[in-house]
């Protein structure tokens, strides 16, 4: 008995080979069958191709012998134009034309024909399309002289082509040389066009009946120069082949169906539905026996595999109680009998020497406050034979409390006793730790609010001016961005404004009261903007007011005005009225996908434009002021590109004594070499020094250059008694 469970695990730690051994008679079934049915349908292709090609081989060789026919025909009626010749060498025009019309009047292929007496053509017909022929000598002649020399040397006909005709198409050209029947002499050749289309037409070549591809070739196995007639890829698509000889040339002919040829005949489906429908038939009852004899070994298997299961099972459920501390009961109503184990013994707290409990036991055990709802649950399940799942609190007889967990189940013995059985478990710590867990998570979220709270302040800190709360130059940015894809209908324009005299303010009544400027500034601002336009300080003075619509223009250039007039008011700070105003650009959009950035940029020039002209006043952007724009960053660019290379000079102009008229001083002006546009005056280059600060430098320059003339004019003997040099206001405020 002992050995029993060792057979049983060696029988199921083997290899599944013998549910495999059950289905070998199906398989070697299967093999065989595939196999003959596959050798079949091979054999079945295999013949249907070679059917394709007899039939096509037979059709190949009806076109090949029209063909030989019909360019026989047409050389036997020339032999009877060189029998006629050879009778009467001294023919002229006159009666070659006639014997060649009653020649040329028979059905054939024949397009036109020619004598060369002596290789010379002189004897032509149709004459009028031929004329130009006359005269041709076949010995000069490259492309002729060879067959001509052929014929000759066999003294039999000799067929060449296809060749490319003069009077254009194509043709097979069949000469023959002919001797007088008087002397025997050589007399000349007689020559006569074939009209290739019309022998191809003829003999069922190329017309729309014929159910083949026919290719030509000049060898059998060709390249592309080689055909003439057809595509070369039916020579290598396992065609049927014939051939023609002509004598001189060979003609190598090549086939296949129209379409290539066919892979499976009409009837392969109906043949596989066949083959299929008998491999079935024998393979199927075997399979079918095989699945059934595994289906019992499995059955068996399965047998045994679950004694040794219930037997594991029992053994881990006794090891489980064992070490969570499940205590198991069972209640019979009836007798009010209740049986604990000894875990719930334990769990409850009750003495070892009680050896019977009973209903009452665990109800003096619940808690005041779970006593009415748990002993609610257990009758509801008893009386309703439902699953009893609850949890509840007990005092054990020390004092402690703990939480339990109940679960039971109703069920009904063979002779109809109502019991239930369940199983108490201490849950205790996991209630102590859910509730530490709630209160963290609380505790977690209210950190998270405040966190969420924070983060929206600096959020709105980050995209808003401290001093005045409105929006700051990374909210505009942000803004530039995500309006690139506002509707096609709509269009921005932006009022860039710029605070006047606000230095002075910061200057004289220090930052505190500038900061107060700021804020009625804003407030002004504000009062005037609409619900769907905002205002933005993006510097220090600096504003922009961004405003919107389908032709935003007139809003805008309404607006600006009224900001300059609002601000232009007196603004009271510390008993003290303070006078700012401001200057204001405008830049539209032309088109609703204009870079916003490129549009800041614009109402920035207009802003500039508006400051230069006296400010306190609106400029609009136009294309002109880009240009003046471009034009003053590129000269500005050359202006400092010109004093790094030294192009900044002195001209000099003379100061005379009005009475004598001696050179009493000279002045030295500053003038700029410019490398392209020659000598620049000072109002060309002034007010860009002057922007640049860079104004000091030309009065350096213009200093050290004089200073060094005067001491060359010196070293020469020139006295020149004084030198007046001009200085800039920014040298003055220096």
């Amino acid at each position: 008995m002992t050995s029993l469970p060792f057979i049983r695990k060696f029988q199921s730690s083997r290899p599944n080979l013998l549910g495999l051994s059950y289905f070998i008679p199906a398989i070697l079934a299967v093999a065989g069958v595939l196999i003959g049915v596959v050798r079949a349908d091979i054999e079945k292709r295999e013949q249907f191709h070679v059917a394709q090609q007899v039939k096509a081989a037979e059709q190949l060789a009806k076109v090949a012998a029209s063909l030989e026919t019909n360019i026989h025909g047409n050389v036997n009626l020339i032999y009877g134009l060189v029998a006629a010749v050879a009778a009467n060498p001294n023919m002229t025009q006159p009666q070659f034309s006639a014997l060649s019309e009653r020649i040329l009047g028979v059905p054939s292929q024949l397009r036109n024909l020619a004598g060369a007496q002596d290789l010379v053509v002189n004897l032509v017909y149709p004459d009028e399309a031929n004329r130009s022929t006359i005269g041709l000598d076949y010995r000069a002649n490259e492309a002729q002289r060879d067959a001509v020399n052929k014929a000759i040397e066999r003294r039999t006909l000799i067929i060449t082509g296809p060749v490319n005709l003069v009077q254009g198409g194509t043709g097979l050209i069949a000469r023959y040389p002919v001797f007088t029947l008087s002397s025997g002499r050589f007399w000349g050749i007689i020559s006569a066009v074939i009209d290739l289309n019309r022998l191809y037409t003829d003999s069922n070549v190329n017309t729309q009946r014929q159910t083949l591809d026919i290719a030509i070739a000049e060898r059998p196995i060709p390249g592309e120069k080689d055909i003439f007639l057809g595509d070369l890829k039916v020579f290598s698509d396992d065609p049927v082949k014939s051939r023609i000889e002509l004598g001189y040339d060979t003609w190598y002919l090549a086939a296949r169906p129209k379409g290539g040829w066919e892979a499976l005949p009409s009837d392969i489906i109906s043949f596989r539905l066949t083959a299929l429908l008998i491999t079935i038939s024998i393979v199927a009852p075997l399979i079918w026996a095989g699945i059934l004899m595994k289906q019992r070994h499995r059955n068996i298997i399965t047998l045994q595999q679950r004694e040794e299961q219930l037997e594991t099972l029992s053994q881990r459920l006794e090891m489980a109680l064992e070490s969570s501390s499940v205590g198991v009961w069972e209640y019979e109503p009836s007798t009010n009998t209740l049986i604990w184990d000894r875990r719930m013994r334990d769990l409850y707290g009750v003495p070892p020497e009680k050896a019977v409990c009973d209903y009452s036991d665990w109800r003096k055990a619940l808690h005041p406050d779970d006593l009415e709802i748990a002993e609610a649950d257990f009758a509801r399940s008893v009386r309703e034979e439902v699953s009893y799942l609850t949890e509840f609190r007990i005092v054990t007889p020390e004092g402690h409390i703990r939480h339990v967990r109940a679960h039971g189940a109703t069920y009904r013995t063979t002779s109809g006793v109502k019991r239930v059985v369940g199983a108490n478990w201490d849950v205790t710590h996991d209630v102590t730790l859910n509730t530490e867990l709630r209160n963290a998570q609380a505790k977690a979220e209210r950190q998270n609010d405040e966190l969420r709270s924070a983060r929206r302040t600096l959020e709105h800190q980050s995209l808003h001016d401290a001093l005045t709360g409105l929006p700051n130059r990374r909210f505009l940015d942000q803004f530039m961005t995500s309006e690139e894809a506002a509707p096609s209908d709509h269009r921005l324009a932006f009022i860039h404004i710029d605070l006047d005299r606000f230095k002075e303010v910061n200057d004289t009544l220090g930052h505190a009261a500038g900061d107060a400027v700021l804020r009625a500034a804003t407030a002004r601002l504000l009062k005037l903007i609409g619900h769907d336009e905002f205002a933005s300080r993006i510097g220090g003075d600096e504003f922009v007011v961004v405003t919107g619509g389908k032709e935003p223009l007139e809003r805008a250039q309404h607006l600006a005005q009224a900001i300059v007039k609002a601000l232009a008011k007196p603004i009271d700070i510390d008993d003290h009225h303070c006078r700012i105003g401001c200057s204001a650009g405008i830049a539209c959009q032309s088109s609703p996908d204009e870079n916003l950035a490129q549009l800041l940029i614009n109402a920035d020039i207009a802003l500039y434009e508006a400051k230069k002209h006296g400010r306190n006043r609106v400029e609009i952007f136009s294309e002109k002021l880009r240009s003046a724009a471009i034009l003053t960053k590129r000269l500005s660019d050359e202006f400092l590109t010109a004093l790094e290379h030294d192009e900044i000079i002195p001209y000099f102009q003379p100061q005379f004594d009005a009475n004598s008229l001696a050179i009493v001083g000279v002045e030295a002006l500053a003038r700029w070499d410019h490398p392209t546009r020659g000598v620049l005056s000072p109002d060309k280059f002034l007010g860009i020094a002057e922007t640049l600060h860079r104004a000091g430098d030309i009065d350096t320059v213009i200093l050290e250059k004089a200073l060094f003339e005067k001491a060359q004019w010196q070293a020469a003997g020139l006295d020149i008694p004084h030198l007046s040099v001009n200085i800039s206001a920014q040298r003055l405020k220096d």
